[in-house]
């Protein structure tokens, strides 16, 4: 008999740690979105770790801004980011305030609320596909800028928490690159995922830009 996912919410100091140890950590957790029209749940299963200020693939490595400043204050509270001008992305931070790491959610199945992420994903194809890449998890989610610094611990009748959930076996977790991180965190082995998992997303390799000529 399989036990059901374990519905106590997670404290400060489960991300109160190294984001090497949060990451893989994460994978089988809950993620809870609370909506006026209702709740979306989902089971993260693809993460990345960006280690602050001394990782080059980090938003923290060139120092503290209003838009990531979120990334200095305490752990376990949400940074929300606005990239290419029309995707959100989700992260957890984690470690000591101050240090600027943090987890990016990059991909999930969603267990509860299915309706509701798809009428913000009409372009899935099927469930499996409703949150499988970090910006199709944050618009099946309803996640914006208007949740970046939400306690992730507060629990029921917050806008964004994360439960105790089903954590995984360590044999069913592999790691590898990053996706689209080039330079010298290109190889950084910082990208876990569920093994053989469907709503895992495509890896990517970093393609340079060419500059005009």
């Amino acid at each position: 008999m399989i036990a059901s996912p374990d519905r106590t919410p997670l404290t400060h100091d489960f991300f109160d740690r190294p984001v090497l140890e949060v990451a893989p950590d994460l994978l089988g957790r809950t993620l809870v979105r609370t909506t006026p029209d209702g709740p979306i749940e989902l089971r993260i299963t693809e993460v990345e770790a960006y280690d602050g200020p001394g990782d080059p693939g980090s938003h923290a490595f060139r120092g503290r801004t209003p838009r990531n400043a979120v990334m200095f204050g305490p752990p376990g509270h949400a940074y929300v980011y606005f990239t290419y001008g029309m995707w959100h992305c989700l992260n957890m931070v984690c470690g000591p305030e101050g240090t600027a790491s943090g987890v990016l959610l990059r991909a999930g199945e969603v267990t509860l609320g299915h309706e509701l992420a798809r009428k913000r994903r009409l372009s899935a194809r099927n469930d499996k596909e409703l949150a499988k890449g970090p910006a199709r998890l944050a618009t099946a989610l309803g996640v914006d800028r208007t949740l970046d610094g939400t306690d992730v611990c507060a629990g029921p009748g917050a806008p964004l928490y994360i439960l105790r959930g089903t954590p995984v076996l360590p044999d069913l977790v592999r790691s590898g690159p990053r996706t689209g991180v080039g330079g010298d965190g290109a190889h950084h082995p910082w990208r876990f995922w569920l093994s053989d998992d469907p709503t895992v997303s495509r890896y990517r390799a970093h393609v340079p830009r060419r500059r005009a000529t």
